[in-house]
């Protein structure tokens, strides 16, 4: 099988996994940087060009998209799939994703529980919408955020007024949560593959932070999921229209509640916590998927 994936860095730790599962399995791979890729639309005739060179015969794909490069990137997977190949994320998946305000939308439409949030424009509804809330301690976090980058928690009201304010100022989006405490810090990241969560690992947040994300300096253990955990990292996967997802999770006293869908999630930390080989995961479900 032909697979192609789509990265800017070949030297990234999760692109290079997948490039060494392809080939222990004796697949046929190639990383595209997507910025080098350019794409012909007319009638009944896509195509797709490489550094001068035309693709074809790609048989699957696997997009790792930066936030940075998501309008080109998902344009250069679209015209991909215009094409035939198959791929486990697709252009509206990881859109969809992507948008942390929609995906939220969507996944509440779907019944699944998560931190209550809310949003406004209008700086003279600043104060109702966090009425609407409740209480600080709020999480202000901006909607096309990743790593747990322009995530602010504001422990006063007055606070909360003030990020909010200097988010407006720089025309910015962002969304406003209520914060779970009884979390302490961590959560979980359930890897889901096709329609089975092959790997999880528990975050925990470096010392004085409140972010578990592995970038911002937290740690990571295997993690033990009850089967609803599993049920839900699933069902939110799967409400989204991803193959392959990192579903994060918040331990409440409500249960499980799902803080973020991630349609490019890293491999360094699953695989490092947990010992699981699941880069040969996503490889077998390309196989199982595209047919071999």
């Amino acid at each position: 099988m032909k697979i192609a994936i789509l990265s800017r860095n070949t030297r990234l730790y999760s692109t290079r996994r997948l490039v060494e599962a392809a080939r222990e399995r004796n697949h046929v791979v190639r990383v595209l940087d997507p910025l080098r890729c350019y794409v012909r639309i007319a009638p009944n005739n896509v195509s797709i060009r490489y550094k001068g060179k035309a693709l074809k015969d790609i048989d699957a794909v696997i997009p790792r998209i930066g936030t940075t490069t998501t309008f080109y990137g998902t344009a250069v997977l679209r015209q991909l799939e215009m094409m035939g190949v198959y791929t486990p994320n697709s252009s509206d998946a990881v859109l969809r994703a992507r948008d942390k305000l929609r995906a939220l939308q969507i996944l509440a439409s779907h019944g699944l529980d998560m931190p209550v949030t809310v949003f406004g424009d209008n700086p003279d509804d600043t104060n109702d919408v966090l009425a609407m809330l409740g209480e600080p301690p709020h999480v202000i976090k901006l909607n096309e955020g990743s790593q747990g980058t322009g995530v602010v928690l504001a422990e006063k009201r007055s606070a909360s007024q003030s990020v909010i304010e200097a988010f407006r100022g720089l025309y910015a989006n962002f969304l406003v949560q209520e914060f779970i405490a009884e979390a302490n810090g961590s959560d979980l990241r359930c890897f889901v593959v096709g329609k089975k969560v092959i790997a999880a690992m528990q975050r925990e947040a470096s010392p004085g932070d409140f972010r578990a994300n592995l970038h911002r300096g937290g740690s990571a253990v295997k993690a033990t999921l009850s089967a609803e955990e599993k049920r839900i990292a699933i069902r939110a996967a799967s409400a989204l229209g991803l193959g392959i997802a990192g579903v994060d999770l918040l331990r409440s006293k409500r249960g499980p509640l799902i803080l973020e869908v991630n349609a490019s999630p890293g491999l360094e930390g699953i695989e490092t916590a947990t010992g699981v080989d699941v880069s040969g995961h996503i490889i077998r479900h390309l196989e199982e998927q595209a047919g071999a």
